[in-house]
């Protein structure tokens, strides 16, 4: 049976989702932030794909991503100084991106500002028990 292939609206439904992720915009597009720091929106540059998200992650991460799965993850000339990965929202299904958008939260909530930190500490720990238990590997994160 195929799987069913990701959209914006799918994107929305897991981001918020995650602790204290809020919906807003970034130039007149659509975006999710955790405690006002990007997260993930839809890549607007004219040099992304149509139909691209971007999501903030380590660098050392998109090296993995890309290197593993060029097909879904990429990155333009634009991003390349950035901590962010394009996903091809049609090469990409709902575990994998939820997933994806998990280790965005985790690399975002630890990159926040001192007085998210704290707030954010316990909820990190929490999502990083919970992925542990369900798979060592941080490459398959699950959120519950």
């Amino acid at each position: 049976m195929p799987r069913k292939k990701a959209n914006f609206d799918l994107v929305r439904k897991l981001a918020m989702k995650l602790p204290n992720v809020e919906e807003s915009t970034i130039h007149g597009a659509p975006s999710w932030k955790l405690r006002g720091k990007l997260l993930t929106c839809p890549a607007i540059h004219k040099s992304a794909e149509p139909n691209s998200l971007l999501v903030k992650i380590a660098l050392s991460e998109r090296e993995q991503l890309l290197s593993t799965e060029p097909g879904t993850y990429y990155v333009t000339d634009h991003y390349l100084r950035d901590s962010v990965v394009l996903v091809r929202l049609s090469k990409i299904d709902r575990k994998s991106l939820q997933a994806l958008l998990k280790r965005a939260w985790l690399f975002m909530s630890e990159r926040g500002n001192s007085a998210g930190r704290k707030a954010d500490a316990r909820e990190t720990s929490d999502l990083r028990q919970r992925s542990s238990k369900k798979q060592p590997s941080q490459t398959n994160l699950r959120m519950r």
